[in-house]
């Protein structure tokens, strides 16, 4: 139970990111940061044996790699591209803004990550 946190900050994220795509005044880099955020803590869920560090950087990556994957353009990946859940988890056009978003995102998450444990949340 004691992991339980990760999965409700998760799912408080996923609610805080389709709000903020519903919402047009929220700039639409506010749903990459959220994005990151909720990367950070699935893999703190997953791997909560890690170091918050380690769980960082492979937050980071995830979040790299599929904007990365989004210059890839083949007629398969495209389709999924075009379904809602495809749009959500793959996204549509690569930004470099979009990584800086992330950095912050996963930045932020593990500071969340860290003070909480400094007050045993």
């Amino acid at each position: 139970m004691k992991n339980l946190k990760y999965p409700i900050l998760v799912l408080l994220i996923i609610i805080l990111g389709i709000l903020s795509r519903k919402i047009s005044i929220i700039p639409l880099f506010v749903g990459d940061l959220l994005y990151a955020m909720m990367i950070y803590f699935i893999v703190r869920f997953f791997f909560n044996k890690n170091d918050l560090l380690k769980s960082a950087i492979i937050a980071l990556l995830i979040c790299f790699s599929i904007e990365f994957l989004q210059l890839y353009q083949a007629n398969w990946i495209i389709e999924i591209r075009k379904t809602t859940f495809g749009h959500y988890i793959l996204g549509q056009g690569f930004l470099w803004s979009d990584l800086a978003a992330y950095f912050a995102g996963v930045l932020i998450s593990y500071s969340i990550d860290k003070y909480s444990k400094k007050i045993k949340v």
